[in-house]
């Protein structure tokens, strides 16, 4: 952030203090209460396998409803408007129905404990051991994001050093999360999808009363620097960098809402984690498509903030029209917040934002222990321990990834758009993974040693591009570089993929059966649900239709 915090101090009073410690309360609370049903690893790190659906549903949206969306989002929608809606209706959405659909019976029907065990079962050593440590190297980048505005709210707030705040908000975190793990991270995920949705939904509303309505805000910004094509969702040029029409709509379309976002949503530990914790097949099917619901409606109380924040808040004004100041995009909500709310609704505005910077940095934690403990440390360094010793170990992996966090949480302060900084990471990340990963699923030729080295040449595809548009060599404004890097990343993962398999030795069939789509049973890929599962409202299959037909009437609408 540009801005100073004493330019950004809110006028909190007695009550807006009062509601946030209740809700650290309740947070430490939900904590030490988790810890009492944690006695095995497997407790600490996928909650027994005992959640149900509605839970883990809301957990898997909450996970991602941090940084990334809250700030990141706004900061989107102040800079290109309605194009931002993208990042849900293309980059999220279908990717989350085809999670539940198609792979979740791959990662809950073969018994592992993470994405990357998947991988060592499909692949072997190599590609398990890069997937692994990228995995635990990209949550530790992202959860310093989360722990840089959390801090940053703590400091605006109570007026602390950053350095302070930072690491007073990491340690709240840690606590529960040490203390509970998954459980108690899941089950403060949910509280604070709530506390989220009851903080931003009236500044929205108070927003868009101020601008005069949704007519009042499409004349602002019809006016603004960018002008009406803010208010259309296509071709989203600002966004993607492309000055053509087609090219930017297949950048959206291939480069954020296939690579980026199948990669993002289907390989993710964080969000793959919660769904892995329900008590059977149907409800890890569920869980994806649940949250895919509140996920469609979620840039309503988040992007639109942000538009309203770039027409009406001065230094943003001024920022966007000029780029000089002492604000950037990143400051949209808090700025927002700052001239809008009074008391009481600003207390509830605070604690909203904590609680999404909590729930995105305990989710990063929570599934870097696990990755680690497991698919590290007990696969390479110390194995056929005592479960006893695997728990501690996860305990222990939770402090260092949270000091880890502090430190990049400084990284994360030098990028005038946060977004801009997330997809690169999962450019990086994401996209090679994705390609491994589906190649391997439904290609059983594919090799172990295809699976390794895809993935490397896949991530340093995307870093080469990166380092071209950072030098100049790309001119890409917005995400585009990181949309092409993600392209790229894919495409050379596939196609080395498919050139080393040609020249190794692939692994027998009776060893992909579970693993690869066309070994696997249909009854395995789709056991029948019993009991209360079986009612027709609860089918995986009908609740995703529901949910696609909902994002087409609404990429139609706002065309």
């Amino acid at each position: 952030m540009l801005v100073s915090a004493e330019e950004l101090r809110l006028d909190a009073v007695a009550v807006d203090y009062a509601i946030v410690a209740i809700f650290f309360v309740f947070v430490l609370g939900i904590g030490f209460l988790a810890r009492r049903a944690v006695s095995t690893s497997l407790d600490f790190f996928l909650s027994g396998r005992s959640l149900p659906a509605w839970v883990t549903g809301l957990a898997f949206i909450s996970a991602n409803l941090g940084a990334i969306e809250i700030v990141g989002m706004s900061a989107n929608g102040a800079q290109y408007g309605m194009a931002t809606m993208h990042y849900f209706w293309i980059g999220a959405v279908p990717a989350m129905l085809f999670l539940g659909i198609v792979m979740m019976p791959f990662y809950y029907g073969s018994g592992v404990r993470s994405v990357p065990e998947f991988m060592l079962r499909r692949f072997g050593p190599g590609a398990h051991l890069v997937n692994a440590i990228s995995f635990a190297l990209a949550q530790v980048l992202i959860a310093g994001v989360n722990l840089f505005l959390l801090g940053s709210v703590v400091e605006v707030l109570l007026g602390w050093p950053l350095w302070l705040s930072v690491v007073v908000a990491a340690a709240i975190v840690l606590t529960y999360t040490f203390l509970g793990g998954l459980s108690a991270a899941i089950y403060n995920e949910v509280l604070q999808f709530f506390v989220i949705v009851a903080a931003l939904l009236p500044l929205t509303l108070v927003g868009l009363h101020r601008v005069g309505g949704w007519g009042g805000l499409v004349d602002e910004v019809s006016a603004s620097p960018g002008g009406a094509e803010q208010l259309s969702a296509w071709p989203g040029n600002a966004l993607s960098g492309f000055g053509s029409d087609v090219l930017s709509v297949i950048g959206i379309v291939f480069g954020l809402g296939f690579v980026l976002s199948f990669g993002y949503w289907t390989t993710n530990f964080v969000e793959v984690q919660r769904a892995m914790a329900t008590k059977n097949m149907s409800a890890a099917r569920r869980t994806p498509i649940i949250g895919s619901f509140p996920k469609i409606f979620i840039p309503f109380i988040v992007v639109i903030p942000g538009m309203i924040a770039a027409v009406e808040v001065s230094e943003l004004v001024q920022f966007k029209a000029e780029g000089t100041g002492s604000v950037d995009y990143n400051d949209a909500l808090l700025l927002l917040i700052r001239d809008l709310l009074p008391n009481g609704l600003l207390g509830l505005a605070l604690t909203g934002l904590l609680a999404a910077f909590m729930a995105g940095m305990a989710a990063n934690v929570s599934s870097l222990n696990t990755v680690f403990s497991y698919d590290i440390w007990q696969t390479y360094i110390r194995k056929d321990r005592p479960d006893a010793y695997y728990l501690r170990v996860g305990r222990v992996v939770t402090v260092v990834g949270t000091v880890g966090a502090i430190g990049t949480a400084f990284v994360a302060s030098g990028y005038a758009n946060l977004m801009d900084y997330l997809q690169q990471l999962f450019s990086f990340f994401n996209a090679p993974l994705f390609a491994t990963f589906i190649l391997g699923m439904f290609w059983k030729r594919m090799t172990p040693t295809a699976g390794w080295v895809g993935l490397v040449a896949g991530t340093l595809s995307a870093v080469t591009v990166f380092v071209l548009s950072e030098t100049g060599v790309l001119d890409l404004p917005g995400q585009g570089a990181a949309f092409l890097a993600a392209g790229v990343a894919f495409a050379v993962d596939i196609v080395l993929s498919v050139l080393v398999t040609l020249r190794t030795q692939p692994k027998p069939d009776s060893e992909l059966r579970g693993l690869v789509y066309s070994l696997t049973p249909k009854e395995q890929r789709t056991e029948q649900p019993v009991g209360e599962d079986a009612v027709w409202w609860r089918r995986p299959t009908l609740l995703a239709g529901i949910s696609f037909a909902l994002i087409v009437v609404l990429n139609i609408v706002f065309a």
